[in-house]
């Protein structure tokens, strides 16, 4: 019989009280038998805290002002009791059956350090947008991984779970980070082990008007060259990075 091994997912959460329910509901409904699940909420003063009442007793809540998103999911990362851990933004969803499946593979593969799949794209009413970006980056993950993590960040970051016990040697998300903090930790994550890359749906990624990548994509754009830029010494990998977020960021003008 096969032991499967204990995941925590991270939620961090901020004013997403429009989308947490189904975010709580995807995890819970999971029945994955080794679930740890811990809510950081940095304080919020909409409906959120109202409408995670009713699950307290099956997660962990944590709320408490913080710094940022970065710090929110430190915290849960640093209380996590997990073998596997992972973070589920507020206003995303897991799939049915994605926990069983990750552990599942986690617990046949024992040197396998961190695993990342497929997610749609939807929108605030969960309707799949954005087909030709995901198309795209799933061609880029099917490479090698200096075009999926050289090129451009195509890690799909709710689809993506990792050994916890990799941070007693990477250390845990750079706070100093606004965008890219997911990023980085594929980067370090890398240098010491590629992927295991599944074409398994494991997510949805929600794009709305208060997403980050959607109000601020020039920032992200500018942070994810300088974050690329200190782990690659290559200077055509760099240019093809500046490249292609210049291209994305027209890209993005035009269809918000």
């Amino acid at each position: 019989m096969t032991i499967l091994p204990k995941i925590t997912v991270i939620t961090p959460s901020y004013n997403q009280g429009q989308f947490i329910e189904q975010t709580i509901q995807s995890v819970l409904t999971q029945q994955y038998p080794q679930l740890e699940y811990i809510i950081v909420d940095g304080a919020s003063t909409d409906e959120t805290l109202a409408t995670i009442g009713p699950y307290v007793g099956q997660l962990t809540l944590l709320s408490e002002p913080d710094t940022g998103q970065s710090d929110a999911i430190n915290k849960g990362l640093k209380i996590a009791t997990g073998d596997i851990v992972c973070w589920l933004n507020s206003d995303d969803c897991f799939m049915p059956d994605t926990l069983n499946f990750v552990g599942a593979y986690f617990a046949a593969q024992p040197d396998c350090l961190w695993i990342t799949g497929d997610c749609s794209i939807i929108n605030s009413e969960g309707i799949s947008v954005r087909k030709p970006i995901r198309r795209y980056k799933r061609l880029l993950r099917s490479l090698f991984p200096s075009a999926y993590l050289g090129f451009t960040n195509a890690i799909c970051q709710p689809s993506t779970f990792w050994r916890r016990s990799v941070h007693e040697k990477l250390g845990f998300l750079d706070e100093r980070l606004q965008f890219t903090m997911d990023y980085d930790l594929w980067l370090r994550l890398a240098s010491r082990q590629k992927p295991y890359i599944t074409s398994n749906v494991l997510s949805a990624f929600r794009i709305h008007a208060q997403s980050k990548g959607v109000s601020s994509f020039t920032q992200q754009s500018e942070e994810n060259l300088a974050t690329v830029s200190r782990y690659y010494s290559s200077r055509t990998i760099r240019k093809l990075h500046q490249w292609h977020n210049e291209v994305i960021v027209k890209i993005y003008r035009l269809i918000n």
